[in-house]
């Protein structure tokens, strides 16, 4: 049986206009997910240096600024916990999780312990998404256009264990491996191993922390990183493709689990448990 998907987006989330929460949970049902924890986006940073070229991100580029800026919009909790109510009442079988992502928790602390105040989630992943640039902050893309890939990634796992060590409120840390996303495609390929003592330092703080590792199935999972952070000490992951429409919910979560297995991690009493080692 496949693990829960701990990490899933729907309409609720502002940057997935065309997600869709109980077009999720059918699909979940059609490929034997157990459990989906529906965690939306909060974010409060304002996105500086947003790339010009956003046709392809019609959401985004109807929020940009001429300034080239955005500033996420709130969520709507109400109509979200109503939403849940109704697919779980669509879907007796499936167990559906509520959730929140919240990115930078350690710049709004005051704006994310409002939220989970109103919101009462089961789960709480923590996110990085933007780095200083400039007056602001931006994401990987926009710090690419100016410097060295492998410079933007060291960055990026340099500010880790600062958001671990700034925030307690969230339990599991989403993609740690985010900046490698936007790794160019005309460079010479991605190599993990270049950048093991910053992944393990950012590994070593989270397993200090007693939080929680999510393997990350946006793109294929990483066996190094898994097996990183069993040496640091971390004792436990989830599983989360991070899928902003329903068609891509549970992606890659085959390779996941094999990965995580091949690594001493094993499923719990229930299938929408973490994984323990």
């Amino acid at each position: 049986m496949l693990p829960a998907d701990g990490h899933v987006h729907s309409e609720w989330s502002w940057d997935a206009p065309n997600g869709s929460m109980e077009r999720t949970c059918a699909r979940a049902v059609e490929i034997g997910l157990p459990a989906v924890a529906f965690t939306e986006h909060a974010d409060w940073t304002v996105w500086s240096a947003v790339e010009e070229n956003l046709d392809h991100l019609p959401r985004l580029k109807a929020l940009r600024t001429p300034e080239l800026t955005v500033t996420p919009p709130p969520m709507d909790v109400a109509g979200y916990l109503e939403c849940v109510d109704r697919c779980r009442h669509r879907f007796p079988d499936l167990r559906i999780i509520t959730g929140i992502e919240v990115g930078e928790p350690h710049r709004h602390p005051a704006a994310v312990a409002a939220l989970l105040d109103a919101g009462g989630f089961e789960r709480v992943l923590g996110s990085l998404h933007c780095l200083p640039l400039d007056a602001g902050f931006a994401e990987p893309p926009a710090h690419l256009r100016r410097r060295a890939a492998a410079d933007v990634v060291r960055d990026y796992l340099a500010e880790v264990p600062r958001v671990i060590a700034g925030s307690d409120v969230f339990g599991v840390l989403a993609h740690i491996d985010y900046a490698v996303r936007f790794w160019p495609a005309d460079g010479d390929p991605f190599d993990v191993s270049d950048f093991e003592d910053e992944f393990r330092a950012a590994l070593r703080a989270l397993a200090d922390s007693g939080r929680v590792l999510e393997i990350n199935t946006w793109g294929p999972p990483r066996p190094e990183l898994v097996r990183w952070w069993r040496d640091e000490g971390g004792e436990a992951v989830t599983f989360g493709s991070d899928a902003h429409l329903p068609d891509l919910l549970g992606r890659r979560f085959a390779e996941a689990v094999a990965v995580a297995e091949a690594h001493g991690f094993r499923a719990g009493a229930h299938p929408y448990d973490r994984w323990w080692r």
